[in-house]
């Protein structure tokens, strides 16, 4: 399989590391939305990422529909994402804040890099998203305790959350105070330090 997409993206960066915690071999090409969309269109008309290229020539897009079929190439006691609910739907909704977290994250670069003036509602309505969304995660793990979310393996929820923290700090510096989410801090901190999260990564690269 392909992976397409720079590790500098939450989604791109979740699948890539579910796939090094299952042990799938793939190859990655690390083509940029911006510098690289023309490469990208054959696979993806929406040129966005991750596109995922499977062993048969079909493409998959979007994080959560690659990881849902990740997730079927795996014994049922192995899947990152609870087969039966109401564990499954649980741990999807801690997953769905983080990735629509990274969505308000990138839409706020993109106001503040692309726009030459700056919507001022538009801001404010990203900020208090991501705020609200962080005290709402952050209420949620440091009631749950424990090595990872959902139990004692790691979990897809862990893995979009840390994702998340680490794209939003790098790209937005300052905007979360840290401090005021410990749980999540610790949360990050954990996980970075496992070897897929150390593997499958690279520093925020603003796109020119």
């Amino acid at each position: 399989m392909i992976l397409i997409g720079q590790y500098d993206s939450p989604f791109v960066r979740r699948v890539g590391i579910a796939m090094t915690l299952y042990g799938l071999p793939f190859e990655h090409r690390p083509w940029s939305t911006f510098g690289d969309a023309d490469k990208i269109r054959p696979y993806n008309p929406l040129t966005r990422v991750p596109t995922l290229v499977l062993d048969d020539g079909d493409v998959l897009i979007e994080s959560h529909v690659i990881i849902d079929y990740l997730d079927s190439l795996v014994p049922a006691e192995q899947a990152m994402f609870a087969r039966a609910e109401p564990a499954r739907h649980r741990e999807m909704k801690v997953a769905a804040l983080a990735t629509g977290l990274s969505d308000k994250a990138v839409s706020l670069f993109y106001e503040q890099r692309l726009h030459t003036e700056i919507s001022a509602a538009w801001a404010e309505r990203c900020r208090a998203q991501i705020g609200g969304v962080l005290a709402v995660l952050e209420a949620d793990r440091a009631a749950r305790g424990g090595g990872f979310w959902f139990g004692d393996r790691i979990g897809h929820a862990d893995i979009a959350v840390a994702a998340m923290l680490r794209h939003l700090n790098e790209s937005q510096p300052g905007l979360a105070d840290m401090a005021r989410f410990p749980a999540l801090a610790a949360h990050s901190e954990r996980l970075e330090a496992m070897p897929a999260f150390r593997a499958v990564y690279q520093p925020f690269i603003a796109p020119a």
